[in-house]
């Protein structure tokens, strides 16, 4: 117990001294970076959890037992992400446009309230704990009845979440491209971060022989490919219609640490294709490491320009980013009682899918 209240005191000085170096309004912007990189462990983790045990037993054919196991440890991390989201709820007006600005339709004075605000993340956080707790265990027969109104659930959810909590920060862009791509992103890095906490498993014999790393490999590939063709396609259109709220979005997101991302970026996709040649274990694994730096980074990217007008790493982002980590490994032995318990089905779990 003493670990746990030790964290959590590391944790609370380390956003002391994050209000004190940026200010409130500065804080809540790098808080909110790195707590959209811990929610998209367990959040990006689940879909592929999901998809996954419909189709378990071809995964374990292939050698995916492991890779589930890393998965579903990053799904344990819902209780102790959807908490620490709570402060997000008391930062809105130092966040969104819309806190301060008059409504411009009866509905948006609805829907543009801090109550109802509140009253959705709420909901969004809700419904992907519940989900991580009810795919956190193994099902001997899954079936689409329990597979896919969850990814469907997930994709209704994750698509408003995006909406309401990202897109809002700066209304300059007006793409729901957005809502697919920032799930595609949390599943690519929760995807690579599975790849670097899963134990490597001993190489199949005879005839079923794959090539090592090569079953990590191809769905961080197909992860990665998909989420920068979303990217391009966003651009193309922004650029192409010469839009001036959309540009000058991106010009916010310049300069020589915007550019240095979208290259680095690039790279790894290019790099990872080009790695399907010839997979091996230590090229997956540090193709997932830069990944990994990539869609963090990118959380940020997403953010902080709209409380800057420019993309920057700040002393503040590392402060939050040490908290959060602190903070939620303090939570984590404390939830996971309280998670068990949540997940009655357990007793019907057999081995991994």
């Amino acid at each position: 117990m003493r670990r746990p209240l030790l964290l959590a005191a590391a944790g609370l000085a380390a956003l002391a001294l994050c209000v004190f170096v940026a200010g409130w309004r500065g804080a809540a912007g790098s808080y909110l970076a790195a707590w959209l990189v811990l929610l998209a462990l367990p959040v990006g983790a689940m879909p592929i959890t999901v998809v996954a045990e419909r189709f378990g037993e071809r995964v374990r054919a292939r050698g995916g037992v492991e890779m589930l196991a890393a998965l579903r440890r990053l799904m344990g991390l819902m209780p102790a992400a959807a908490l620490l989201g709570l402060p997000v709820l008391a930062m809105g007006p130092l966040l969104y446009p819309w806190a301060d600005a008059p409504p411009r339709t009866p509905l948006a004075a609805l829907w543009f309230t801090a109550p109802f605000f509140a009253a959705r993340v709420i909901a969004y956080l809700a419904a992907w704990t519940w989900l991580c707790l009810r795919f956190a265990k193994a099902y001997d027969a899954p079936g689409e009845a329990r597979t896919v109104p969850a990814v469907g659930l997930h994709a209704v959810v994750a698509t408003l979440f995006v909406i309401d909590v990202i897109a809002a920060l700066d209304p300059r862009l007006d793409s729901a491209l957005l809502g697919l791509l920032v799930p595609t992103a949390w599943s690519g890095l929760a995807f690579a971060a599975a790849i670097l906490l899963a134990w490597e498993e001993p190489e199949p014999i005879g005839r079923g022989r794959t090539v090592p790393g090569r079953g990590r490999l191809i769905p961080l590939v197909v992860l990665l490919s998909l989420w920068a063709y979303m990217h391009f396609v966003q651009f193309l259109i922004v650029w192409s219609a010469n839009l001036p709220p959309e540009v000058s979005w991106y010009f916010a997101r310049g300069g020589a640490l915007g550019r240095g991302l979208a290259l680095a970026g690039g790279a790894v996709v290019a790099l990872a294709g080009l790695a399907t040649l010839r997979p091996g274990r230590v090229i997956t694994r540090w193709l997932a490491g830069a990944a990994l730096c990539v869609h963090a980074l990118e959380m940020s990217w997403l953010v902080t320009p709209a409380l800057r007008d420019r993309f920057v790493i700040r002393w503040s982002d590392a402060l939050a980013a040490l908290a959060l980590a602190a903070l939620a490994a303090a939570l984590r032995p404390v939830l996971a009682p309280l998670a068990a318990r949540a997940t009655p089905g357990g007793a019907r779990a057999g081995s991994p899918a």
